[in-house]
């Protein structure tokens, strides 16, 4: 007979043992999966532990002053770097979900430069 209270945990089936004996299904799938799911989501809370090291290659190491009074105050003006593709200044923003490189920008909005060499300024 069933018991009267619906909340009650019952296990319906069980599987013979090697000895002879019967172990209840439950006990037996639920370990792994409940280990394998706490050990992802232990895993899935911890912070990264590499972190950069002062002075990482391929930054500048003193920034022109003039790009200094003209990037916006929010901005890391400790690691910036210039990309030769473009001619412009990057700097790296550290958020809170990845690291990645910004185009430098001033207070307006637009990204600050090199002026490249050798081209004319296109006339508009």
């Amino acid at each position: 007979m069933l018991a009267s209270n619906p909340t009650a945990l019952q296990v319906a089936m069980v599987t013979p043992d090697c000895s002879g004996t019967a172990t209840p299904v439950a006990g037996t799938l639920g370990r792994p999966r409940f280990f394998l799911i706490a050990v992802l989501a232990v895993a899935a809370c911890t912070a990264p532990t590499k972190q950069a090291a002062e002075g990482s290659p391929g930054f500048i190491e003193e920034l022109p002053e003039q790009v200094a009074l003209l990037a916006a105050p929010y901005q890391n003006l400790q690691e910036v770097t210039l990309k030769p593709e473009d001619g412009c200044y990057w700097y790296r923003h550290v958020g809170p979900v990845e690291t990645t490189m910004l185009p430098l920008r001033t207070v307006e909005g637009r990204p600050i430069c090199r002026a490249v060499k050798g081209k004319a300024a296109a006339a508009g």
